[in-house]
Protein backbone atom coordinates (compact mmCIF):
# COMPACT_ATOMS: atom_id res chain seq x y z
CA UNK A 1 0.00 0.00 0.00
CA UNK A 2 2.88 2.38 0.75
CA UNK A 3 4.32 1.85 -2.73
CA UNK A 4 0.97 2.64 -4.33
CA UNK A 5 0.58 5.79 -2.22
CA UNK A 6 4.10 6.93 -3.06
CA UNK A 7 3.46 6.27 -6.76
CA UNK A 8 0.22 8.25 -6.66
CA UNK A 9 1.99 11.19 -4.98
CA UNK A 10 4.63 11.12 -7.70
CA UNK A 11 2.01 11.20 -10.44
CA UNK A 12 0.11 14.02 -8.68
CA UNK A 13 3.35 16.00 -8.25
CA UNK A 14 4.15 15.61 -11.96
CA UNK A 15 0.66 16.59 -13.17
CA UNK A 16 0.46 19.68 -10.96
CA UNK A 17 3.91 20.69 -12.15
CA UNK A 18 2.98 20.32 -15.81
CA UNK A 19 -0.26 22.24 -15.33
CA UNK A 20 1.50 25.01 -13.42
CA UNK A 21 -0.47 24.66 -10.20
CA UNK A 22 2.68 24.83 -8.11
CA UNK A 23 3.85 28.07 -9.80
CA UNK A 24 1.76 30.32 -7.57
CA UNK A 25 3.03 28.63 -4.40
CA UNK A 26 6.63 29.01 -5.60
CA UNK A 27 6.00 32.66 -6.45
CA UNK A 28 4.53 33.37 -3.01
CA UNK A 29 7.50 31.63 -1.35
CA UNK A 30 9.85 33.75 -3.46
CA UNK A 31 8.04 36.98 -2.53
CA UNK A 32 8.12 36.16 1.17
CA UNK A 33 11.79 35.20 1.06
CA UNK A 34 13.17 37.96 -1.21
CA UNK A 35 10.61 40.76 -0.81
CA UNK A 36 9.12 40.35 2.69
CA UNK A 37 7.35 43.74 2.73
CA UNK A 38 5.60 43.41 -0.62
CA UNK A 39 1.93 42.54 -1.04
CA UNK A 40 1.16 38.97 -2.10
CA UNK A 41 -1.30 38.92 -5.02
CA UNK A 42 -4.32 36.66 -5.01
CA UNK A 43 -4.26 33.55 -7.17
CA UNK A 44 -6.40 35.19 -9.85
CA UNK A 45 -4.25 38.35 -9.84
CA UNK A 46 -1.13 36.22 -10.24
CA UNK A 47 -2.49 34.28 -13.21
CA UNK A 48 -3.92 37.42 -14.84
CA UNK A 49 -0.52 39.13 -14.64
CA UNK A 50 1.30 36.01 -15.82
CA UNK A 51 -0.91 35.58 -18.90
CA UNK A 52 -0.67 39.29 -19.69
CA UNK A 53 3.13 39.02 -19.57
CA UNK A 54 3.07 36.00 -21.88
CA UNK A 55 0.92 37.93 -24.34
CA UNK A 56 3.31 40.89 -24.26
CA UNK A 57 6.40 38.68 -24.68
CA UNK A 58 5.44 35.49 -26.49
CA UNK A 59 9.00 34.17 -26.68
CA UNK A 60 9.24 30.86 -28.51
CA UNK A 61 5.52 30.11 -28.65
CA UNK A 62 4.17 29.32 -32.08
CA UNK A 63 0.90 31.24 -31.75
Amino acid sequence: MGLLRRGWRGVAWYVTGVLGESDYARYVAHLRRRHPGSRVPSVSEYWRARYAEQDRNPGARCC
